[in-house]
C-alpha cells in the first residue's frame, strides 16, 4: 500500500468525463524484424502476463477515502483481469494517418475506469497506408492515468515490454506467483488522515515563511531582469470550457533538419519546436481572422524532482514555465531568436523561485481542501475565466537505442497530452529514430478542422526549413 503525493492526488480530483486525466505513448511497430514477419495478439497478451511483476502500476488501483478526507492510496486489485486492460482493434481500409488519428482521438476521449488499475492498452492493426511507415505495421496506444505515471513508472512499463534487440539471449525466467495484499481497513486510513490533518497548521506556517522569502527574491529578480513579465490579456478559442470530444494530429520532421534550423537561428532544438508551434498557431488564427496582436503564450511543464530523487518512484513532481511564442512576429527565424531569449529568461526565473514554492504549497494543503478546491474551481469555471496560457507544450525524449516488442521494432513513438478547461490545445513533442514528431490534441468544438491545423503545421515547418537553408 502506498499513498499518492498531493500532486498526483490532484490529477484524481480533477478527473471528469469532460476532462479525463490520462496520458501515454503511441508506438508503431514494424513486424518485418520478427522471425516470421508477424506478431500475433496472443503473443502480446503473453508478454504482458509474463512481465506484470516488473511494473507495480499494472495491478494496483486507487482506494479513495470518503469525501476525499485524505489523499488516495494505491492498493492491489484482487480482481485484476489482464484481458480487460489489453484490447485489439483494426483500422478500416486504407489505414492512413487520418484514420489512425481519428481512432486515437476517440480512444483518448474515453475516461479510464478508476475502479480498476488505471491503464489500458489498445493494439491497432491495419496500418497499411501511413506515409513514411512500411505497410503491415501495427500500433500500440498505452493509456495511463496521470496520477499513476510518475517517478519511474514510464520507464518500468517500457522496460517490462521491450528489449534492445529483436530476440535477446536470456536465461529462462520463472514468473513469480502473485497474491494481492490484504486491503487496509477504512478506520486505519481515516486515522492516518486525521493525524496528518493535525500537522497541517505547522506546514502552513512554514509555507508562509517561504512565501515571504520568495517575495523578496521576486523583487530582486524583477529589478535585475531586462524582460517584461508575462501578462496575458488575449483570450482565444482554446481558452474556454472543453467538451468530452477530442481531435488529434501530428507531423514528423527529420532531427538533422531541426538541428540545421537551430544552428542558423543560434538557438536550441527546443526553441525551434516552440517556433514551429507559434508559427502554426499564427497561421491557423490568420485563417480564422482571430490572430491577437500580442504574442500567444505557451505553458511548458518542467520537472521539480531533485537530482537525488530522480530514480525513486515518488510520483509526479512538476511545475510549469510560461514562454512567449512570438506569434506577433511574421519572420520565422526572427521568431525563433525571440523565443530563445524569452525561454532562457523564463527557465532561469522558474528554477530560481517558482518550482519549489509551488510544490511546497501543494504539499501543505490538506487533501480535503485540495479536493474541494478542485471541484469548486471546476464548478465556477475559474480555469476558463483566467487565461494562464494559450497552449501547452511538452518535450518527451525517446530512447537513444532501438526498442523491440515480440521481435517487432519500434519505428515511431509519439503521443497526446492532456487538455483542460481554459487550455484546450496541447502539443506533445517526441523524438525517436532521428525524427521529431509534434502531436497536437484539442477539443472537437474548439478545433473542428484538425486537417486545417495539420496543414498549418506542415506549411510552417516547410517554410521555416526553406528559410534556414537559404540563410545557411
Amino acid at each position: 500500500m502506498k499513498q499518492l503525493n498531493p500532486i498526483d492526488a490532484l490529477f484524481v480530483y480533477n478527473e471528469t468525463n469532460r476532462v479525463p486525466m490520462h496520458i501515454g505513448p503511441v508506438m508503431i511497430y514494424d513486424p518485418s524484424t520478427t522471425k516470421d514477419g508477424i506478431v500475433r495478439f496472443k503473443e502480446i497478451l503473453d508478454l504482458f502476463a509474463n512481465n506484470l511483476h516488473k511494473a507495480p502500476v499494472f495491478r494496483r488501483k486507487l482506494r479513495r477515502l470518503p469525501a476525499d478526507f485524505d489523499s488516495p492510496y494505491w492498493v492491489d486489485d484482487p480482481n485484476f483481469d489482464l484481458e480487460f486492460h489489453v484490447r485489439h482493434l483494426a483500422l478500416p481500409k486504407p489505414g492512413n494517418w487520418r484514420q489512425l488519428y481519428i481512432q486515437l482521438a476517440r480512444l483518448h476521449s474515453r475516461p479510464i475506469d478508476l475502479d480498476r488499475p488505471p491503464w489500458e492498452v489498445h493494439v491497432i492493426e491495419g496500418l497499411d497506408n501511413l506515409e513514411g511507415i512500411n505497410s503491415g505495421c501495427f500500433a500500440m496506444f498505452i493509456k495511463v492515468h496521470h496520477s499513476a505515471m510518475g517517478g519511474i513508472t514510464a520507464g518500468q512499463i517500457l522496460e517490462a515490454l521491450h528489449d534492445v534487440e529483436p530476440y535477446p539471449k536470456r536465461a529462462k525466467e520463472t514468473v513469480p506467483s502473485w497474491e494481492p495484499e490484504t486491503p487496509p481497513k477504512l478506520s486505519t486510513l481515516v486515522g492516518k488522515g486525521y493525524l496528518k490533518l493535525l500537522k497541517s497548521p505547522t506546514k502552513m506556517l512554514a509555507l508562509g515563511k517561504n512565501i515571504i522569502t520568495s517575495r523578496d527574491l521576486n523583487k530582486t529578480q524583477e529589478q535585475s531582469d531586462d524582460h517584461d513579465p508575462i501578462e496575458i490579456t488575449a483570450k482565444t478559442r482554446f481558452n474556454e470550457l472543453i467538451s468530452p470530444h477530442r481531435v488529434m494530429g501530428g507531423y514528423s520532421a527529420q532531427l538533422d533538419d531541426i538541428k540545421l534550423i537551430k544552428n542558423v537561428a543560434g538557438a536550441t532544438v527546443n526553441d525551434v519546436v516552440l517556433g514551429i508551434v507559434g508559427g502554426t498557431m499564427r497561421r491557423y488564427f490568420e485563417e480564422k481572422d482571430e490572430l491577437p496582436e500580442e504574442s500567444l503564450v505557451a505553458i511548458m511543464p518542467v520537472s521539480t524532482r531533485r537530482e537525488e530523487n530522480l530514480f525513486t518512484d515518488g510520483g509526479n513532481e512538476v511545475s510549469g514555465i510560461r514562454v512567449r511564442l512570438g506569434t506577433h512576429i511574421a519572420d520565422p527565424l526572427e521568431r525563433i531568436k525571440a523565443i530563445h531569449t524569452e525561454a532562457l529568461h523564463s527557465k532561469t526565473y522558474a528554477n530560481a523561485v517558482g518550482a519549489d514554492l509551488m510544490v511546497n504549497a501543494i504539499h501543505s494543503v490538506p487533501a480535503t481542501l485540495a479536493a474541494l478546491g478542485s471541484r469548486a474551481a471546476s464548478a465556477a469555471n475559474l480555469t476558463a475565466k483566467k487565461v494562464l496560457g494559450h497552449t501547452g507544450v511538452t518535450n518527451v525524449p525517446g530512447t537513444p537505442y532501438p526498442l523491440y516488442m515480440c521481435g517487432a521494432k519500434v519505428v515511431r513513438m509519439f503521443g497526446p497530452g492532456v487538455i483542460t478547461d481554459g487550455m484546450g490545445l496541447f502539443h506533445c513533442v517526441s523524438s525517436d529514430n532521428g525524427e521529431v514528431t509534434i502531436t497536437f490534441l484539442s477539443c472537437r468544438d474548439m478545433l473542428p478542422d484538425p486537417d486545417l491545423y495539420h496543414q498549418c503545421l506542415s506549411k510552417e515547418y516547410k517554410s521555416l526549413l526553406a528559410s534556414a537553408k537559404k540563410a545557411a
